[in-house]
């Protein structure tokens, strides 16, 4: 239960990081689940790239650092749709 706790505040604090670069408006709610998302979509493409895991394997420096560069991945995917919608 404990670790349930610390996983989702470190994951709170890395998509405020990843929100607040990215210049976006967001929740406490949004900013967990942009890290979760975050850390699964480094775990598939940047983690054999660096070697290092994401928060879902351990949190140390280096894997906040890979899931912060996911959640920023994620957050400019999302723009991208967001622009292609409105034209």
């Amino acid at each position: 239960m404990v670790n349930l706790l610390i996983y989702l505040f470190v994951a709170a604090i890395i998509g405020w990081v990843a929100t607040e670069l990215m210049h976006d408006r967001s929740n406490l709610l949004l900013n967990i689940v942009v890290a979760i998302v975050g850390a699964f979509l480094a775990g598939f493409f940047l983690s054999p790239i660096f070697n290092v895991g994401t928060i879902n394997d351990a949190i140390t420096i280096p894997t906040i650092l890979v899931t912060l560069l996911g959640s920023i991945i994620l957050l400019l995917i999302i723009r991208l749709f967001r622009r292609s919608r409105r034209r």
